[in-house]
């Protein structure tokens, strides 16, 4: 497993558990006001048990499956990019927040896209 691909997992396990743990506290690193959105905190362990699954659904996979995983990590997060983009332009997500959310999801798609090219590809694994 290369580095990136370890500091991809480590990430989707640190915000997967702390959106789970702590949904408020997540939310507001994010620039996010749960109390003007109460069911926000429920939003947010959604999210969160979801990179929690990428991360041990890579971390369990046999080597030919992990690509798979990487590229359903990517995926999501590039959904996450449109979401933010979204949020932002409709005006229920504030410049700053918008920048924020939309800014982290494209950085774990690009980290994805880094680990998916360093992670060998399933007929190398074989």
């Amino acid at each position: 497993m290369s580095q990136t691909t370890r500091t991809l997992l480590a990430l989707r396990a640190a915000v997967g558990a702390s959106s789970w743990l702590t949904p408020r506290a997540a939310g507001r690193t994010f620039g996010l006001n749960a109390a003007a959105n109460p069911q926000s905190p429920y939003l947010a362990r959604l999210f969160g048990v979801r990179d929690l699954a990428l991360a041990a659904g890579y971390m369990g996979a046999a080597p030919p499956a992990r690509r798979h995983w990487l590229m359903v990590g990517i995926a999501c997060d590039l959904a996450d990019v449109a979401a933010g983009v979204i949020g932002t332009r409709a005006g229920y997500l504030s410049k700053t927040s918008g920048a924020m959310v939309t800014g982290a999801a494209v950085g774990a798609v690009v980290l994805g896209a880094l680990a998916l090219g360093e992670e060998a590809p399933a007929s190398e694994t074989s």
